[in-house]
């Protein structure tokens, strides 16, 4: 048994995990640029329902370990950690995986790769969505880069250069970069029409104040976590674009068989990027029992942050019912 935020060895590197509560395990996991600070308000009502609750920091953020290696952040190693993880405080049994923005990609790829360890699975703003033929990147170099448009994605590619500007005033980044994607901020806060060789920043405002689902306390405690970590760790999810793609496509089956649930809110924008699009609709062939889909009115990216109370009623429901 791990004590709460203690230290655990995973598959060679050192994981900051909150464990708390007794009783069937739920895995909470966290998106970019967050911690395990993010389910702060899901944790004592999943206790008190009587679950055991694990929250680690991802690898790269917070208090676990950074490693160098871009490959140590492929999907393939960190579902591989976190089945790890479930092995190590479920006493075998598995766990439910709840993960939210890159969180959702590790919980439905996890879940897809370890069944016997996944008893059902959660994802949070990000839709399940198995590899297509072309890469990812390769699609958003088409539609942005070509087209001589700004996308973070790519941005995020040279080693360097994000992090230089992410990490000169993590307080100031975060603000901006929270603020832009939540569900207060009036359509147009994110640019669509930024060039490619802008930065990240450019143009994002910086709220005073800021919404109130995101206390001064709150944006304290992110910012000292990165400015200790720094985003070299998360940036580096995102250049395993063509390593995960390859491990990914050789898979004979990309269909998700135990039971799954999605939380989304209407003003997100990972949500907006294809008007018309049913991404509901869109993830049911991949997934052979979805058991509901919520989209909040109003909520924007940070969901389980802006719609606690909403995000842990359907989540308590949904685990009854399992």
């Amino acid at each position: 048994m791990i004590a709460k935020a203690d230290k655990l060895s995973v598959n060679g590197a050192t994981y900051a995990v909150h464990v708390a509560g007794e009783g069937p395990l739920v895995l909470l996991i966290h998106g970019f640029p967050e911690t395990r600070y993010s389910w702060r308000h899901q944790i004592a009502p999943l206790v008190d329902a009587g679950y055991r609750v694990a929250v680690p920091d991802v690898l790269g953020y917070g208090d676990s370990d950074a490693p160098q290696e871009t490959e140590r952040y492929a999907m393939e190693n960190l579902t591989s950690d976190m089945a790890f993880i479930i092995e190590e405080l479920s006493n075998g049994r598995g766990a439910v995986v709840v993960g939210h923005d890159w969180g959702a990609p590790i919980a439905w790829n996890t879940a897809l790769l370890y069944p016997d360890h996944v008893k059902a699975v959660c994802g949070l703003s990000v839709p399940y969505s198995p590899p297509g033929p072309v890469r990812s990147l390769q699609v958003m170099d088409k539609i942005f880069t070509q087209r001589g448009l700004f996308f973070y994605q790519i941005y995020f590619q040279e080693p360097g250069l994000a992090e230089a500007e992410l990490e000169r005033d993590p307080r100031d980044t975060l603000r901006r970069f929270y603020y832009a994607l939540s569900g207060e901020a009036p359509d147009g806060t994110w640019p669509k029409d930024k060039r490619h060789g802008d930065t990240l920043l450019h143009r994002l405002p910086n709220p005073d104040p800021f919404p109130k689902w995101l206390s001064d306390n709150d944006i304290d405690v992110y910012a000292r976590a990165f400015e200790t970590s720094g985003f070299r760790g998360p940036l580096k999810r995102y250049r395993n674009d063509a390593r995960d793609h390859a491990f990914l496509t050789a898979l004979d089956d990309h269909t998700i068989y135990q039971p799954s649930l999605f939380i989304g809110g209407t003003r997100d924008l990972v949500l907006r990027m294809r008007p018309g699009f049913d991404v509901v609709e869109a993830m049911r062939p991949a997934l052979a029992d979805l058991r509901d889909a919520h989209l909040l009115e109003g909520c924007g990216h940070w969901t389980q942050q802006e719609r606690p109370d909403d995000v842990n009623r359907i989540l308590l429901n949904w685990l009854s019912s399992l």
